[in-house]
């Protein structure tokens, strides 16, 4: 399985903790990877290994995301792009082994898939300031 669809599978389940109780989460995960049998298990913990990071680190996340979409607070932003937004910023911010412009460069390609044709530009604008508030530190 390439790392785009890796990506996509984690975007998938992130979505989803919109709709469940923090407590329930791992219960959607076994859920997903039920639904997904052609999975193979490695791929599964890799992918659940993420998500669970990233759910451990979705305040802060979403802390990144409230202070570069400044007329957006996140209850405006739709599900799918702050989705798109948390992996994307996990990736760029705790992640060593994605580079910036491949994590900014994904997130474009799932929001052209998943979301409005204005996501995308919204979604590459809050990127490029983390991207260049990182450059600055």
């Amino acid at each position: 399985m390439k790392r785009s669809e890796v990506r996509e599978h984690i975007f998938k389940i992130l979505f989803s903790v919109e709709f469940c109780e923090r407590e329930e989460f791992q219960e959607q995960v076994n859920l997903y990877f039920q639904e997904h049998e052609f999975i193979r298990e490695k791929q599964q913990k890799e992918i659940s290994d993420k998500v669970m990071d990233l759910i451990d680190h979705l305040d802060e996340l979403d802390q990144e995301i409230a202070a570069h979409a400044k007329a957006w607070n996140l209850t405006r932003i739709g599900k799918a792009e702050l989705s798109i937004l948390r992996l994307a910023i996990y990736e760029i911010l705790l992640d060593n082994n994605v580079p910036r412009k491949v994590a900014i460069s994904e997130a474009v390609l799932l929001s052209k898939k998943y979301c409005n044709e204005k996501a995308a530009s919204f979604i590459n604008g809050i990127l490029s300031k983390i991207g260049q508030d990182e450059d600055e530190k």
